[in-house]
């Protein structure tokens, strides 16, 4: 089986590179961030762990809407609605979890 990499040109190569750029660095971002927020959640190490936790998430969730949604390139309208609907999910969330440890 033929590699399609492999008619590619030098020129489209570059493009491809230069367009999976993005991509890649957020996802590696978010893994790393990933990996801060295990680590802290199984070592504890202090006793208001969750504070800086949270820092992590607000950070995964800023990069999931900056960089992955390609927020930063639309329209205020835009960028208000995304805001509002990531605001909307946390709301939604917080509910459900309060839900769960009222129980």
């Amino acid at each position: 089986m033929r590699n399609p990499l492999a008619t590619l040109s030098d020129d489209d190569r570059a493009l491809l590179k230069a367009r999976l750029r993005k991509p890649v660095l957020s996802f590696l971002a978010l893994m790393g961030l990933l990996a801060v927020n295990v680590t802290l959640g199984a070592t504890l190490p202090f006793e208001q762990v969750w504070t800086l936790e949270l820092v992590v998430v607000a950070a995964m969730a800023l990069v999931v809407l900056l960089v992955s949604m390609e927020v930063l390139h639309e329209p205020p309208l835009v960028k208000l609605f995304s805001g509002l609907g990531f605001f909307w999910v946390a709301i939604m969330v917080g509910m459900t979890l309060t839900d769960y440890l009222g129980r």
